[in-house]
C-alpha cells in the first residue's frame, strides 16, 4: 500500500499595503496644521511690565498698563484663569488704578454672554475709575 501525499501551494495573496507612506503624509499635515494655525491665549496681553515712573525724570509712563477681563457665558468676570465677584473686581481695579491711572482694561465678553451681563462689568470698572475702557470682539476669519 503505497500512500500518496498531495502538495499544494497557498493562494497568491494581493500586493501588500504598506502603511509608511500613508504616516508619512500624516506626519507632513500634522506638521503643517501646527504651522499654520494661531493659538490665542489672550492673558498674556500684558506681556511687557511698564514702569511706572520714568527714572530720569519721575513722571508717569504716558502708555499705562493693560488689563483683560473676560466675560463668561454665565456672566462672571474672570481675569487670568480666576473668576471675580463685582466687588473683588472693583477692589482690584482700584488697586491697579491707584498704582497706574492710565490703566487700559479690555473686557472680552464671550459670544454667549449677555448684554446686561457686559454693562454691569462695564459699570463696575468706570466706577472704580477706568477711564481707558474698551470692549473686544473677536471675528472669524472668512
Amino acid at each position: 500500500m503505497a500512500s500518496s501525499v498531495t502538495l499544494s501551494r497557498p493562494k497568491a495573496t494581493g500586493p501588500l499595503i504598506s502603511l509608511v507612506p500613508m504616516i508619512d503624509v500624516m506626519l507632513i499635515l500634522l506638521v503643517f496644521f501646527m504651522v499654520t494655525s494661531t493659538y490665542l491665549n489672550l492673558d498674556m496681553i500684558p506681556a511687557v511690565q511698564q514702569q511706572e515712573h520714568a527714572p530720569e525724570t519721575g513722571t508717569v509712563n504716558a502708555s499705562g498698563g493693560t488689563i483683560l477681563i473676560r466675560l463668561g457665558a454665565d456672566g462672571v468676570p474672570v481675569m487670568r484663569g480666576r473668576a471675580l465677584s463685582r466687588a473683588d473686581l472693583a477692589d482690584l481695579l482700584s488697586a491697579r488704578l491707584a498704582d497706574d491711572p492710565l490703566t487700559q482694561v479690555l473686557v472680552l465678553p464671550s459670544g454667549a454672554a449677555t448684554t446686561q451681563a457686559l454693562i454691569a462689568v462695564m459699570d463696575t470698572a468706570t466706577q472704580a475709575g477706568v477711564v481707558r475702557l474698551r470692549v473686544v470682539r473677536l471675528e472669524a476669519r472668512p
